[in-house]
Protein backbone atom coordinates (compact mmCIF):
# COMPACT_ATOMS: atom_id res chain seq x y z
CA UNK A 1 0.00 0.00 0.00
CA UNK A 2 0.92 3.59 -0.61
CA UNK A 3 2.16 5.81 1.74
CA UNK A 4 0.92 9.06 1.76
CA UNK A 5 2.66 11.98 3.64
CA UNK A 6 1.04 15.15 4.92
CA UNK A 7 3.33 17.74 4.98
CA UNK A 8 3.36 20.57 7.01
CA UNK A 9 3.18 23.92 5.13
CA UNK A 10 2.58 27.16 5.54
CA UNK A 11 0.36 29.71 3.76
CA UNK A 12 2.42 32.02 1.34
CA UNK A 13 0.86 35.37 0.72
CA UNK A 14 0.74 37.65 -2.82
CA UNK A 15 0.36 34.10 -5.42
CA UNK A 16 -3.25 34.77 -6.57
CA UNK A 17 -3.78 33.81 -9.66
CA UNK A 18 -5.46 34.91 -12.60
CA UNK A 19 -6.99 33.29 -15.08
CA UNK A 20 -3.93 32.73 -17.02
CA UNK A 21 -2.72 30.71 -13.84
CA UNK A 22 -0.18 31.78 -10.91
CA UNK A 23 2.96 33.14 -12.49
CA UNK A 24 6.01 33.58 -10.74
CA UNK A 25 9.79 33.32 -11.51
CA UNK A 26 11.03 29.70 -11.48
CA UNK A 27 12.96 29.75 -7.94
CA UNK A 28 10.22 31.06 -6.27
CA UNK A 29 8.42 28.00 -7.79
CA UNK A 30 11.09 25.65 -6.74
CA UNK A 31 11.16 27.08 -3.34
CA UNK A 32 10.31 25.02 -0.30
CA UNK A 33 6.70 23.91 -0.77
CA UNK A 34 6.04 26.67 -2.86
CA UNK A 35 4.52 24.40 -5.90
CA UNK A 36 3.26 22.09 -3.59
CA UNK A 37 1.15 24.61 -1.70
CA UNK A 38 -0.41 26.17 -5.22
CA UNK A 39 -1.12 22.99 -6.16
CA UNK A 40 -3.14 21.63 -3.17
CA UNK A 41 -5.31 24.34 -2.81
CA UNK A 42 -6.00 23.54 -6.58
CA UNK A 43 -6.90 19.86 -5.51
CA UNK A 44 -8.95 21.44 -2.12
CA UNK A 45 -10.77 23.40 -4.05
CA UNK A 46 -12.01 21.24 -6.98
CA UNK A 47 -11.54 18.22 -5.35
CA UNK A 48 -9.39 15.28 -6.79
CA UNK A 49 -11.13 11.96 -5.31
CA UNK A 50 -12.14 9.60 -8.08
CA UNK A 51 -11.37 12.27 -11.11
CA UNK A 52 -9.41 12.38 -13.88
CA UNK A 53 -7.16 15.14 -15.07
CA UNK A 54 -5.36 16.18 -17.98
CA UNK A 55 -1.61 17.32 -17.14
CA UNK A 56 1.28 19.11 -19.27
CA UNK A 57 3.18 21.87 -20.21
CA UNK A 58 5.36 23.74 -22.46
CA UNK A 59 8.70 22.06 -21.77
CA UNK A 60 10.19 25.33 -19.95
CA UNK A 61 12.34 25.01 -17.33
CA UNK A 62 11.18 22.99 -14.06
CA UNK A 63 8.40 21.81 -16.31
CA UNK A 64 9.59 17.99 -15.86
CA UNK A 65 10.37 18.43 -12.06
CA UNK A 66 6.53 19.80 -11.32
CA UNK A 67 5.13 17.32 -13.36
CA UNK A 68 6.30 14.69 -11.23
CA UNK A 69 5.70 16.83 -8.09
CA UNK A 70 2.16 17.09 -9.36
CA UNK A 71 1.52 13.52 -10.10
CA UNK A 72 2.61 12.31 -6.78
CA UNK A 73 0.30 14.99 -5.32
CA UNK A 74 -2.76 14.06 -7.69
CA UNK A 75 -2.45 10.00 -6.72
CA UNK A 76 -2.10 11.25 -2.74
CA UNK A 77 -5.20 13.74 -3.05
CA UNK A 78 -7.19 10.20 -4.29
CA UNK A 79 -7.49 11.07 -8.45
CA UNK A 80 -8.19 8.00 -10.16
CA UNK A 81 -6.36 9.03 -13.60
CA UNK A 82 -3.92 11.29 -15.41
CA UNK A 83 -3.70 11.62 -18.93
CA UNK A 84 -0.09 13.32 -18.94
CA UNK A 85 1.59 14.35 -22.49
CA UNK A 86 4.84 12.26 -23.74
CA UNK A 87 8.10 14.22 -21.77
CA UNK A 88 5.25 16.25 -19.47
CA UNK A 89 5.01 18.24 -22.79
CA UNK A 90 1.75 19.39 -24.39
CA UNK A 91 0.84 22.94 -25.62
CA UNK A 92 -2.14 24.82 -24.32
CA UNK A 93 -5.14 24.52 -26.98
CA UNK A 94 -4.25 21.04 -27.37
CA UNK A 95 -4.79 20.45 -23.55
CA UNK A 96 -7.66 22.10 -23.59
CA UNK A 97 -8.63 19.30 -26.40
CA UNK A 98 -7.80 16.53 -24.65
CA UNK A 99 -9.88 17.68 -21.39
CA UNK A 100 -12.61 18.19 -24.01
CA UNK A 101 -12.43 14.59 -26.08
CA UNK A 102 -11.96 12.40 -22.59
CA UNK A 103 -14.14 14.14 -21.16
CA UNK A 104 -12.36 15.11 -17.76
CA UNK A 105 -12.77 16.44 -14.59
CA UNK A 106 -10.28 19.78 -15.68
CA UNK A 107 -6.52 20.22 -16.44
CA UNK A 108 -3.40 21.50 -14.83
CA UNK A 109 -1.21 23.50 -17.54
CA UNK A 110 2.73 24.19 -16.70
CA UNK A 111 3.26 27.52 -18.60
CA UNK A 112 3.89 31.04 -18.76
CA UNK A 113 2.65 31.55 -21.77
CA UNK A 114 4.69 34.02 -23.73
CA UNK A 115 7.41 34.52 -21.32
CA UNK A 116 10.81 33.69 -20.96
CA UNK A 117 12.01 30.77 -19.52
CA UNK A 118 15.10 29.26 -18.07
CA UNK A 119 16.70 29.04 -14.07
CA UNK A 120 16.21 32.51 -13.49
CA UNK A 121 13.17 33.10 -15.47
CA UNK A 122 9.43 32.83 -15.54
CA UNK A 123 6.97 29.49 -14.52
CA UNK A 124 3.64 29.12 -14.01
CA UNK A 125 0.57 26.92 -13.39
CA UNK A 126 -3.23 27.27 -14.45
CA UNK A 127 -6.64 24.96 -13.79
CA UNK A 128 -9.06 24.51 -16.75
CA UNK A 129 -12.30 23.35 -16.31
CA UNK A 130 -14.35 20.43 -17.43
CA UNK A 131 -15.17 22.30 -21.16
CA UNK A 132 -11.28 22.73 -21.49
CA UNK A 133 -11.38 26.65 -20.64
CA UNK A 134 -9.59 28.28 -17.93
CA UNK A 135 -11.04 28.64 -14.60
CA UNK A 136 -13.43 31.50 -13.76
CA UNK A 137 -12.47 34.29 -11.54
CA UNK A 138 -14.85 32.62 -8.32
CA UNK A 139 -12.54 29.54 -8.80
CA UNK A 140 -9.35 31.32 -9.00
CA UNK A 141 -10.28 33.60 -6.32
CA UNK A 142 -10.87 30.08 -4.32
CA UNK A 143 -7.72 28.89 -4.81
CA UNK A 144 -5.95 32.09 -3.81
CA UNK A 145 -8.35 32.24 -0.61
CA UNK A 146 -6.96 28.46 -0.09
CA UNK A 147 -3.44 29.10 -0.43
CA UNK A 148 -2.92 31.62 2.11
CA UNK A 149 -4.59 29.27 4.66
CA UNK A 150 -3.31 25.88 4.07
CA UNK A 151 -0.92 23.94 6.60
CA UNK A 152 -0.50 20.71 5.18
CA UNK A 153 -0.01 19.20 1.58
CA UNK A 154 -0.53 15.55 0.87
CA UNK A 155 2.14 13.73 -1.39
CA UNK A 156 3.00 9.84 -1.93
CA UNK A 157 6.41 8.50 -1.61
CA UNK A 158 7.71 7.14 -5.20
CA UNK A 159 10.20 7.09 -8.13
CA UNK A 160 9.77 8.89 -11.08
CA UNK A 161 7.15 8.03 -13.06
CA UNK A 162 8.67 7.19 -17.20
CA UNK A 163 6.93 10.07 -19.28
CA UNK A 164 9.28 9.19 -22.16
CA UNK A 165 7.60 6.34 -23.28
CA UNK A 166 3.61 6.41 -24.33
CA UNK A 167 1.62 3.94 -22.08
CA UNK A 168 -0.13 3.11 -18.97
CA UNK A 169 1.22 2.78 -15.41
CA UNK A 170 0.22 2.81 -12.23
CA UNK A 171 1.32 5.53 -9.18
CA UNK A 172 -0.20 4.34 -6.08
CA UNK A 173 -3.95 3.84 -6.79
CA UNK A 174 -3.58 6.34 -9.87
CA UNK A 175 -3.67 5.47 -13.43
CA UNK A 176 -1.30 7.36 -15.61
CA UNK A 177 -1.46 7.58 -19.09
CA UNK A 178 1.51 8.94 -21.06
CA UNK A 179 0.22 10.05 -24.27
CA UNK A 180 1.47 11.39 -27.70
CA UNK A 181 1.01 15.04 -27.15
CA UNK A 182 0.41 16.07 -30.80
CA UNK A 183 -1.37 13.27 -32.69
CA UNK A 184 -5.20 13.64 -31.33
CA UNK A 185 -4.33 17.09 -31.72
CA UNK A 186 -3.39 16.62 -35.17
CA UNK A 187 -6.46 14.64 -36.10
CA UNK A 188 -8.99 17.66 -34.79
CA UNK A 189 -7.01 20.43 -37.22
CA UNK A 190 -7.31 17.12 -40.38
CA UNK A 191 -11.49 17.70 -39.23
CA UNK A 192 -11.82 21.32 -39.52
CA UNK A 193 -9.35 22.43 -42.51
CA UNK A 194 -8.81 21.18 -46.22
CA UNK A 195 -5.78 19.70 -46.08
CA UNK A 196 -5.94 18.39 -49.43
CA UNK A 197 -5.95 21.74 -50.84
CA UNK A 198 -3.30 22.69 -48.67
CA UNK A 199 -1.37 20.27 -49.61
CA UNK A 200 -1.94 20.85 -53.20
CA UNK A 201 -0.72 24.36 -52.39
CA UNK A 202 2.52 23.26 -51.32
CA UNK A 203 3.19 20.46 -53.37
CA UNK A 204 2.90 23.68 -56.59
CA UNK A 205 5.89 25.32 -55.08
CA UNK A 206 4.25 27.61 -52.41
CA UNK A 207 6.56 28.65 -49.77
CA UNK A 208 6.30 29.30 -46.11
CA UNK A 209 8.36 29.88 -43.13
CA UNK A 210 7.20 28.39 -39.41
CA UNK A 211 9.38 29.79 -36.53
CA UNK A 212 7.93 27.85 -33.42
CA UNK A 213 10.24 30.03 -31.57
CA UNK A 214 12.03 26.81 -29.72
CA UNK A 215 8.78 26.48 -27.87
CA UNK A 216 6.11 24.00 -27.65
CA UNK A 217 4.34 24.24 -31.22
CA UNK A 218 7.50 22.48 -32.98
CA UNK A 219 6.92 19.34 -32.83
CA UNK A 220 3.24 19.68 -34.19
CA UNK A 221 4.16 21.71 -36.80
CA UNK A 222 6.34 19.54 -38.02
CA UNK A 223 4.09 16.78 -37.62
CA UNK A 224 1.13 19.00 -39.37
CA UNK A 225 2.63 20.84 -41.56
CA UNK A 226 6.19 18.98 -42.78
CA UNK A 227 4.89 15.67 -42.81
CA UNK A 228 0.64 15.55 -43.02
CA UNK A 229 0.80 18.48 -45.71
CA UNK A 230 3.85 18.19 -47.48
CA UNK A 231 5.56 20.99 -46.42
CA UNK A 232 9.26 21.27 -47.33
CA UNK A 233 11.39 20.03 -44.48
CA UNK A 234 12.79 23.17 -42.88
CA UNK A 235 10.01 25.34 -43.17
CA UNK A 236 9.70 25.02 -39.09
CA UNK A 237 12.72 26.90 -37.72
CA UNK A 238 13.19 26.58 -34.02
CA UNK A 239 11.07 23.66 -33.95
CA UNK A 240 12.56 21.24 -30.76
CA UNK A 241 11.24 22.93 -27.30
CA UNK A 242 14.37 23.92 -24.95
CA UNK A 243 13.80 24.39 -21.33
CA UNK A 244 15.11 28.27 -22.23
CA UNK A 245 13.28 28.81 -25.36
CA UNK A 246 17.28 28.65 -26.54
CA UNK A 247 17.48 32.08 -25.17
CA UNK A 248 14.02 33.72 -27.06
CA UNK A 249 11.75 35.49 -26.07
CA UNK A 250 8.74 33.50 -27.00
CA UNK A 251 6.04 35.81 -28.19
CA UNK A 252 5.29 35.65 -31.74
CA UNK A 253 5.26 39.84 -32.29
CA UNK A 254 6.94 41.94 -35.17
CA UNK A 255 10.03 42.59 -32.20
CA UNK A 256 10.41 39.32 -30.59
CA UNK A 257 10.37 37.60 -34.31
CA UNK A 258 12.36 39.77 -35.64
CA UNK A 259 14.46 37.45 -37.78
CA UNK A 260 11.03 36.22 -38.94
CA UNK A 261 10.07 39.45 -39.96
CA UNK A 262 13.45 40.35 -41.10
CA UNK A 263 13.21 37.33 -43.59
CA UNK A 264 9.49 38.09 -44.87
CA UNK A 265 10.17 41.35 -45.79
CA UNK A 266 13.42 40.76 -47.88
CA UNK A 267 14.32 39.41 -51.10
CA UNK A 268 13.13 36.03 -52.07
CA UNK A 269 10.82 36.12 -49.26
CA UNK A 270 8.66 33.25 -48.93
CA UNK A 271 4.83 33.02 -49.43
CA UNK A 272 3.87 33.03 -46.27
CA UNK A 273 5.27 33.56 -42.23
CA UNK A 274 3.79 32.94 -38.94
CA UNK A 275 5.30 32.13 -35.50
CA UNK A 276 3.66 31.15 -32.33
CA UNK A 277 4.43 31.33 -28.62
CA UNK A 278 5.86 29.33 -25.86
CA UNK A 279 2.39 27.44 -24.91
CA UNK A 280 1.08 27.39 -28.54
CA UNK A 281 -1.82 30.03 -27.94
CA UNK A 282 -0.71 32.67 -29.88
CA UNK A 283 -0.09 33.82 -33.24
CA UNK A 284 1.75 35.87 -35.71
CA UNK A 285 1.11 36.28 -39.30
CA UNK A 286 2.75 37.88 -42.23
CA UNK A 287 2.89 37.36 -46.13
CA UNK A 288 5.46 38.49 -48.39
CA UNK A 289 6.46 42.04 -47.73
CA UNK A 290 2.97 42.05 -45.78
CA UNK A 291 2.21 42.08 -42.02
CA UNK A 292 -1.16 41.31 -40.69
CA UNK A 293 -2.26 42.55 -37.38
CA UNK A 294 -4.11 40.46 -34.83
CA UNK A 295 -7.04 43.06 -34.98
CA UNK A 296 -7.12 42.13 -39.32
CA UNK A 297 -6.53 38.69 -38.74
CA UNK A 298 -9.66 38.24 -36.89
CA UNK A 299 -11.48 39.97 -39.50
CA UNK A 300 -9.91 38.28 -42.36
CA UNK A 301 -10.39 34.90 -40.54
CA UNK A 302 -14.28 35.60 -40.12
CA UNK A 303 -14.97 36.60 -43.58
CA UNK A 304 -13.29 33.93 -44.80
CA UNK A 305 -14.10 30.85 -42.22
CA UNK A 306 -16.88 29.07 -44.72
CA UNK A 307 -13.96 28.38 -47.01
CA UNK A 308 -12.84 25.92 -44.54
CA UNK A 309 -14.89 22.36 -44.14
CA UNK A 310 -15.09 22.97 -40.66
CA UNK A 311 -16.78 26.35 -40.91
CA UNK A 312 -18.76 25.66 -44.02
CA UNK A 313 -22.19 26.26 -42.30
CA UNK A 314 -21.50 29.79 -41.73
CA UNK A 315 -20.58 31.54 -38.23
CA UNK A 316 -22.83 31.65 -35.21
CA UNK A 317 -21.21 35.24 -34.34
CA UNK A 318 -17.96 36.96 -33.61
CA UNK A 319 -16.43 37.95 -30.22
CA UNK A 320 -13.34 40.39 -29.65
CA UNK A 321 -11.89 41.86 -26.73
CA UNK A 322 -12.78 45.24 -25.69
CA UNK A 323 -8.92 46.91 -27.00
CA UNK A 324 -9.41 44.56 -30.24
CA UNK A 325 -10.14 46.83 -33.11
CA UNK A 326 -13.42 46.54 -34.44
CA UNK A 327 -12.67 45.00 -37.37
CA UNK A 328 -14.11 42.14 -36.66
CA UNK A 329 -17.72 43.68 -35.80
CA UNK A 330 -17.74 45.43 -39.63
CA UNK A 331 -17.37 41.77 -40.61
CA UNK A 332 -20.30 40.74 -38.36
CA UNK A 333 -22.71 43.37 -39.34
CA UNK A 334 -22.19 42.00 -42.87
CA UNK A 335 -22.78 38.80 -42.16
CA UNK A 336 -25.37 39.52 -40.11
CA UNK A 337 -24.31 37.51 -36.98
CA UNK A 338 -24.02 38.41 -33.66
CA UNK A 339 -20.97 40.48 -32.46
CA UNK A 340 -19.52 40.37 -28.94
CA UNK A 341 -17.21 43.05 -27.35
CA UNK A 342 -15.82 41.48 -23.89
CA UNK A 343 -13.08 41.94 -21.21
CA UNK A 344 -9.83 40.66 -21.57
CA UNK A 345 -9.64 37.08 -20.92
CA UNK A 346 -10.55 34.12 -22.67
CA UNK A 347 -12.92 32.86 -19.85
CA UNK A 348 -15.42 35.42 -21.50
CA UNK A 349 -15.49 33.75 -24.83
CA UNK A 350 -16.04 30.70 -22.84
CA UNK A 351 -19.22 31.60 -21.67
CA UNK A 352 -20.21 32.74 -25.66
CA UNK A 353 -18.79 29.45 -26.93
CA UNK A 354 -20.34 27.10 -24.73
CA UNK A 355 -23.74 28.81 -25.08
CA UNK A 356 -23.56 28.37 -28.77
CA UNK A 357 -23.75 32.52 -29.31
CA UNK A 358 -19.86 32.67 -30.76
CA UNK A 359 -17.91 30.76 -33.43
CA UNK A 360 -14.72 32.36 -33.89
CA UNK A 361 -12.99 34.97 -30.99
CA UNK A 362 -9.80 36.93 -30.69
CA UNK A 363 -8.19 39.17 -28.99
CA UNK A 364 -5.38 41.72 -30.22
CA UNK A 365 -2.22 40.24 -28.33
CA UNK A 366 -2.12 37.64 -30.89
CA UNK A 367 -4.79 34.98 -29.47
CA UNK A 368 -7.01 33.68 -31.83
CA UNK A 369 -9.41 30.94 -31.81
CA UNK A 370 -12.78 28.63 -32.41
CA UNK A 371 -15.35 26.63 -30.81
CA UNK A 372 -13.05 23.86 -30.85
CA UNK A 373 -11.46 24.34 -28.04
CA UNK A 374 -11.75 27.02 -25.26
CA UNK A 375 -8.31 28.39 -25.37
CA UNK A 376 -7.00 30.64 -28.14
CA UNK A 377 -4.99 28.22 -30.69
CA UNK A 378 -1.90 29.81 -32.50
CA UNK A 379 -1.70 26.72 -35.39
CA UNK A 380 -5.42 26.58 -35.41
CA UNK A 381 -5.43 30.10 -36.94
CA UNK A 382 -2.23 29.60 -39.09
CA UNK A 383 -4.01 26.08 -40.67
CA UNK A 384 -7.06 28.75 -41.42
CA UNK A 385 -5.16 31.07 -43.25
CA UNK A 386 -3.30 28.61 -45.20
CA UNK A 387 -6.79 27.10 -46.15
CA UNK A 388 -7.97 30.16 -47.12
CA UNK A 389 -4.70 31.20 -49.30
CA UNK A 390 -5.39 27.85 -51.10
CA UNK A 391 -8.58 28.19 -51.59
CA UNK A 392 -8.81 31.83 -52.73
CA UNK A 393 -5.03 31.38 -54.52
CA UNK A 394 -3.59 35.14 -53.99
CA UNK A 395 -0.73 36.61 -51.70
CA UNK A 396 -1.66 37.76 -48.09
CA UNK A 397 -1.15 41.28 -49.04
CA UNK A 398 -4.21 41.08 -52.18
CA UNK A 399 -6.20 39.45 -49.95
CA UNK A 400 -5.76 42.60 -47.10
CA UNK A 401 -5.94 45.19 -50.19
CA UNK A 402 -9.14 43.56 -50.79
CA UNK A 403 -11.24 43.07 -47.38
CA UNK A 404 -9.77 46.77 -46.57
CA UNK A 405 -11.41 47.80 -50.22
CA UNK A 406 -14.54 46.16 -48.83
CA UNK A 407 -14.97 47.07 -45.36
CA UNK A 408 -12.78 49.70 -44.67
CA UNK A 409 -9.05 49.83 -42.46
CA UNK A 410 -9.18 50.02 -38.80
CA UNK A 411 -5.74 51.20 -38.54
CA UNK A 412 -4.33 49.93 -35.28
CA UNK A 413 -1.05 49.34 -32.78
CA UNK A 414 -0.74 48.49 -29.02
CA UNK A 415 2.59 50.44 -27.47
CA UNK A 416 3.63 48.38 -24.55
CA UNK A 417 5.44 50.32 -21.58
CA UNK A 418 6.79 47.00 -19.49
CA UNK A 419 8.17 46.80 -15.65
CA UNK A 420 6.57 49.98 -14.44
CA UNK A 421 6.97 50.33 -11.34
CA UNK A 422 3.34 49.31 -10.08
CA UNK A 423 2.91 52.37 -7.34
CA UNK A 424 3.44 54.88 -10.78
CA UNK A 425 1.39 53.02 -13.06
CA UNK A 426 -1.82 52.79 -10.52
CA UNK A 427 -1.16 56.55 -9.65
CA UNK A 428 -1.14 57.32 -13.76
CA UNK A 429 -4.67 55.18 -14.27
CA UNK A 430 -5.85 56.36 -11.24
CA UNK A 431 -5.75 60.49 -12.18
CA UNK A 432 -7.05 59.15 -15.76
CA UNK A 433 -9.82 57.47 -14.59
CA UNK A 434 -10.98 60.80 -12.00
CA UNK A 435 -10.60 63.19 -15.04
CA UNK A 436 -13.15 61.08 -17.13
CA UNK A 437 -16.40 62.70 -17.06
CA UNK A 438 -14.91 66.15 -18.11
CA UNK A 439 -13.06 65.16 -21.12
CA UNK A 440 -16.02 64.91 -23.73
CA UNK A 441 -16.23 67.83 -26.25
CA UNK A 442 -12.22 68.29 -25.17
CA UNK A 443 -10.35 68.77 -28.45
CA UNK A 444 -6.75 67.46 -28.25
CA UNK A 445 -4.21 67.22 -31.54
CA UNK A 446 -7.59 68.40 -33.87
CA UNK A 447 -9.87 65.29 -32.06
CA UNK A 448 -12.73 66.22 -30.39
CA UNK A 449 -13.14 63.55 -27.84
CA UNK A 450 -17.34 62.42 -27.49
CA UNK A 451 -17.66 59.67 -24.79
CA UNK A 452 -14.85 58.58 -22.15
CA UNK A 453 -15.33 55.68 -19.39
CA UNK A 454 -13.93 52.69 -17.41
CA UNK A 455 -15.35 49.51 -19.97
CA UNK A 456 -17.72 47.69 -17.53
CA UNK A 457 -19.58 44.23 -18.98
CA UNK A 458 -22.59 42.28 -18.41
CA UNK A 459 -21.90 38.91 -19.61
CA UNK A 460 -25.09 37.98 -21.88
CA UNK A 461 -24.47 34.55 -20.56
CA UNK A 462 -24.88 34.09 -16.81
CA UNK A 463 -25.25 38.12 -16.39
CA UNK A 464 -22.36 38.52 -14.27
CA UNK A 465 -20.64 41.87 -14.68
CA UNK A 466 -17.37 43.00 -14.45
CA UNK A 467 -16.02 46.37 -13.90
CA UNK A 468 -12.91 48.45 -14.61
CA UNK A 469 -12.04 46.59 -17.48
CA UNK A 470 -9.98 49.23 -19.50
CA UNK A 471 -9.93 53.14 -19.68
CA UNK A 472 -11.47 54.00 -23.22
CA UNK A 473 -11.41 57.36 -24.57
CA UNK A 474 -13.53 57.67 -28.01
CA UNK A 475 -13.10 60.06 -30.66
CA UNK A 476 -15.99 61.74 -33.04
CA UNK A 477 -14.36 60.44 -36.64
CA UNK A 478 -14.17 56.85 -34.52
CA UNK A 479 -10.44 56.98 -33.04
CA UNK A 480 -10.03 54.86 -30.45
CA UNK A 481 -7.67 55.22 -26.86
CA UNK A 482 -7.57 52.42 -24.50
CA UNK A 483 -5.27 52.40 -21.67
CA UNK A 484 -5.21 49.18 -19.33
CA UNK A 485 -2.63 47.65 -16.67
CA UNK A 486 -1.47 43.89 -17.95
CA UNK A 487 -0.46 41.55 -14.73
CA UNK A 488 1.01 38.86 -17.40
CA UNK A 489 4.64 39.84 -16.77
CA UNK A 490 6.11 39.32 -13.62
CA UNK A 491 7.95 42.46 -12.64
CA UNK A 492 6.05 45.79 -12.19
CA UNK A 493 3.07 46.30 -13.82
CA UNK A 494 2.77 46.57 -18.07
CA UNK A 495 1.10 49.68 -19.38
CA UNK A 496 -0.61 48.72 -22.28
CA UNK A 497 -1.90 51.67 -24.80
CA UNK A 498 -4.70 50.80 -27.83
CA UNK A 499 -4.79 53.23 -30.44
CA UNK A 500 -7.33 52.97 -33.29
CA UNK A 501 -8.41 54.82 -36.31
CA UNK A 502 -10.51 54.38 -38.90
CA UNK A 503 -10.49 54.88 -42.70
CA UNK A 504 -13.57 54.04 -44.97
CA UNK A 505 -11.53 54.06 -47.94
CA UNK A 506 -11.42 53.98 -51.28
CA UNK A 507 -8.25 56.60 -50.15
CA UNK A 508 -5.93 56.45 -47.31
CA UNK A 509 -6.04 52.72 -47.00
CA UNK A 510 -2.13 51.75 -47.47
CA UNK A 511 -0.54 54.19 -45.02
CA UNK A 512 1.77 53.23 -42.60
CA UNK A 513 0.06 52.49 -39.33
CA UNK A 514 2.15 54.80 -36.92
CA UNK A 515 1.56 57.41 -39.26
CA UNK A 516 -1.67 57.07 -39.68
CA UNK A 517 -1.94 56.76 -35.60
CA UNK A 518 0.35 59.73 -35.38
CA UNK A 519 -2.48 62.00 -33.73
CA UNK A 520 -4.00 59.62 -31.65
CA UNK A 521 -0.44 58.64 -29.92
CA UNK A 522 0.22 62.28 -29.10
CA UNK A 523 -3.37 62.46 -27.64
CA UNK A 524 -2.70 59.89 -25.91
CA UNK A 525 0.39 60.62 -24.37
CA UNK A 526 -0.95 64.31 -23.09
CA UNK A 527 -4.25 62.72 -21.96
CA UNK A 528 -2.40 60.20 -19.45
CA UNK A 529 0.63 62.39 -18.80
CA UNK A 530 2.46 58.95 -19.27
CA UNK A 531 5.80 60.90 -19.22
CA UNK A 532 5.26 62.62 -15.96
CA UNK A 533 3.91 60.00 -14.25
CA UNK A 534 6.41 56.90 -15.85
CA UNK A 535 9.27 58.90 -17.18
CA UNK A 536 9.07 57.03 -20.39
CA UNK A 537 8.09 58.49 -23.87
CA UNK A 538 9.19 55.38 -26.22
CA UNK A 539 6.97 52.36 -25.71
CA UNK A 540 9.86 48.90 -25.32
CA UNK A 541 7.25 47.40 -27.88
CA UNK A 542 4.90 48.67 -30.62
CA UNK A 543 2.81 45.92 -32.62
Amino acid sequence: MTTVHTIATQPIAGQKPGTSGLRKKTPVFMGPHYLENFVQSIFDVVGAAGKTFVLGGDGRYFNDRAAQVILRMAAANGAHRVIIGQGAILSTPAASHLIRLNKTDGGIIMSASHNPGGPKEDFGVKFNMSNGGPAPEGVTEAMYKRTTEITSYKIIESHDVDLSKIGRSQLGDMIVDVVDPVSDYAALMESLFDFPAIAAMFKSGFRMRMDSMCAVTGPYAVEILENRLGAAAGTVVNGTPLPDFGGMHPDPNPTWAKALMDEMFGQNAPDFGAASDGDGDRNMVVGAGAYVSPSDSLAVLAANAHLAPGYRAGLKGVARSMPTSAAADRVADALGIGKYETPTGWKFFGNLLDAGRATLCGEESFGTGSDHVREKDGLWAILLWLNILAVRKQSVAAILAEHWAKFGRNYYSRHDFEAIASEKADAMIAALRAGLSALPGRQVEGLTISAADDFAYTDPVDGSVSNNQGVRILFADGSRIVMRLSGTGTEGATLRLYLERYAAGPEGLDLDPQEALAPVIRAAHQLAAIEGFTGRVTPDVIT
